[in-house]
């Protein structure tokens, strides 16, 4: 009764989300408040517990990155990095796209994928402002290109993290085995970009000029701040980078190097505050709470089992068939409860795989199914809430369906990719 209730409180609010009538943040909210009200969740679920209640992690990890980036934004260097863009792309819009779409899934690699959102996005917005083209596109383009990239490292998706930490996996362990692929499928996500965003590269050749007159220089109006802020960043991100040897969770990396900037800049409160995303923030509470039912009443484990039951036993079918479970699964709720849920299983399963090899076919179809399935709503992803945020706050809402349509497209090629490469790697040539 209680898995039911769960999962109608879940589809009732998912289905608000999707239909754009209602604020997003709203209807998580409501939908979280049904499950605790009923009660099938308790304060130690939503509060301290690691598998059903708010990730604080992501939400503090967010936070901390949203005071650094409006403390960055006082000193002009969006405008200079906006500027500086334009001109290496000579103001074509495709070329800008490519340029942007690569930058991001680099640095979703080397850092979280909604750090590197978070940065990018302001640059983003200023080079469409400047040249008068609609921003949507290319801010759907970086969010795509920031899952893919986050995959290919331990530290650029969450769950990865979590994947890493149940197998004893290594940072090297996912450069070697996720790199290939992700680098592929970057490839192939930038030959589509004409195609997938077709109508949205005409410039008026006048605006091109202007900012090609443009120098970048000019724009920064705080060079003192910028230098401080550069020294903090550097210290965050070697940080981030190195979290298995320092031991300090992102979440508090992203705290201190926001606490410090803050000292350091003298800024007001409504300048250190105004890139914060309240709304946002405030979805995903609901949204953990929701997930977090669906976790306790046993539904994300019994729907994951029940899946891989039906193998019989076989490491090629079984490995397909969680790449094929986690991608859709993983595109309808947040990809990392859902990655905690099925560790153990998958745990369980490689534990009676045939041999190494198929081992790790297990482990790595479980990360590229998460990491790749984030792309296929709006709300799969972190980094996919965080750019609706933003897009909204500018002035450029996208809505649920038109991320989604991408989206699914860009997840179908991406899994799609996978499968000859698990098949091959693993099985063909071991």
């Amino acid at each position: 009764m209680t898995a039911a209730i769960a999962i109608t409180a879940f589809v009732v609010a998912y289905l608000f989300i999707a239909s754009d009538r209602v604020n997003k943040t709203v209807a998580a909210l409501v939908g979280a408040a049904v499950v605790v009200c009923l009660p099938m969740v308790g304060s130690d679920d939503i509060f301290f517990s690691r598998e059903t209640g708010i990730d604080w992690d992501v939400i503090f990890l967010l936070f901390g990155m949203m005071i650094i980036v409006s403390v960055l934004r006082q000193t002009g260097v969006f405008e200079y990095a906006a500027i500086w863009a334009t001109k290496r792309a000579a103001g074509s819009p495709l070329r800008i796209m490519i340029l942007l779409v690569l930058i991001t899934a680099v640095a979703s690699a080397l850092l979280d994928n909604v750090t590197t959102v978070l940065l990018i996005a302001p640059v983003t917005l200023l080079v469409c402002d400047r040249l008068a083209i609609n921003a949507v596109p290319f801010l759907m383009a970086e969010v795509l290109a920031s899952n893919i990239g986050g995959a290919s490292t331990l530290v650029g998706d969450p769950p990865n993290i979590i994947i890493a930490s149940r197998a004893g996996l290594t940072f090297n362990d996912f450069l070697v085995h996720m790199l290939p692929i992700v680098a592929i499928v970057v490839v192939v996500f930038i030959a589509l970009l004409p195609w997938l965003f077709r109508g949205s590269f005409t410039v008026d050749p006048e605006r091109v000029a202007d900012v090609m007159a443009l120098e970048e220089g000019e724009a920064i109006r705080d060079r003192g701040l910028l230098i401080r802020c550069g020294v903090v960043l550097a210290a965050v991100f070697a940080a981030f980078i190195g979290h298995s040897v320092v031991h300090i969770e992102p979440s508090v990396v992203a705290l201190l190097g926001a606490g410090v900037l803050v000292l350091l800049s003298k800024l007001g409160r409504s300048e250190y505050l105004s890139s914060v995303e309240w709304e946002t923030l405030l979805f995903f509470a609901g949204l953990f709470v929701m997930v977090g039912a669906l976790v306790k009443t046993g539904v994300v484990e019994s729907l994951a089992r029940s899946a891989i039951e039906v193998t019989g036993g076989d490491m090629l079918l079984t490995t397909m068939l969680i790449l094929g479970v986690s991608a859709p699964v993983s595109g309808v709720i947040d990809n990392i409860p859902y990655v905690a849920t099925m560790t153990p299983i998958v745990g369980e399963l490689a534990a009676a795989a045939g041999g190494p090899d198929h081992q790790g076919a297990l482990w790595w179809a479980l990360a590229l199914g998460a990491d790749f399935g984030g792309n296929l709503t709006a709300v799969g992803a972190s980094a996919n809430v965080v750019m609706l945020g933003i897009a909204r706050r500018a002035g450029t809402p996208i809505s649920f369906w038109e991320f989604t349509r991408k989206g699914a497209i860009v997840t179908a090629v991406s899994v799609g990719l996978c499968v000859p490469y698990l098949w091959l790697r693993y099985f063909v040539w071991g």
